[in-house]
């Protein structure tokens, strides 16, 4: 269904000049995060009627204004979209255009629905379900930001931060129905729902990158 436009010259520009940018990022943001996002994203393109290649690239920008750090950064992710004259050796200015406002539209924190099957595309496979990867993202994330916490505190950071993005009354929205995630959110609710067992979870993953990165 999708248009599988996909050229070994977009590939190789992205591969060269833009993974590795996510070097400079946390570890919840790292390059293998970037790479699990344009990979589900690739996923979800067999159901709709895109772009490959703009979903392919979207992807691959959508956390680069954490450069200019977490709180707007997905504004500044579509700024360095639009800013990049790169891209037009790969697309006209209104794909790029298309490219930008998905990418600004993809943070779970957004009030609005994404504009584009774009947006929702890169929307969807930016929430990566899984418990363990997102309890172990939010201790990272956690530890690199605020290295001078105590364990007590990096836990209840943590739990806050859980509840309030992915549980029952969370903000998270899922927009892909084709999407596995529904399913996951579900599986993961349980463990949020048990407060002793998310604490022990969260002090497991809290010990082990304490000692790997001791």
């Amino acid at each position: 269904m999708s248009n599988n436009n996909l050229t070994a010259g977009l590939i190789n520009f992205i591969e060269d000049e833009i993974m590795p940018l996510y070097e400079n990022f946390d570890k919840a943001h790292d390059r293998r995060h970037a790479f699990a996002v344009m990979s589900q994203s690739l996923q979800l393109t067999k159901f709709y009627e895109v772009d490959v290649a703009m979903v392919y690239t979207i992807a691959a920008y959508h956390d680069l204004g954490l450069c200019e750090g977490r709180a707007n950064h997905h504004t500044a992710s579509a700024r360095i979209v639009r800013e990049d004259e790169r891209l037009k050796q790969f697309f006209t200015q209104e794909q790029i255009e298309t490219i930008a406002d998905a990418v600004e539209d993809h943070r779970a924190s957004n009030t609005h629905e994404p504009r584009t099957i774009y947006g929702r595309i890169i929307a969807e496979a930016d929430r990566l379900i899984d418990a363990d990867t997102i309890m172990t993202r939010t201790v990272q994330y956690g530890m690199s930001h605020y290295p001078t916490l105590t364990k007590e505190k990096h836990i209840e950071r943590a739990v806050a931060h859980i509840h309030e993005k992915y549980g029952r009354e969370g903000y998270l929205k899922l927009w892909i129905p084709e999407s596995p995630n529904a399913a996951q959110l579900e599986e993961f609710r349980s463990i949020i729902d048990n407060a002793a067992k998310l604490k022990k979870r969260l002090e497991e993953i809290w010990d082990r990158e304490h000692r790997d990165n001791g």
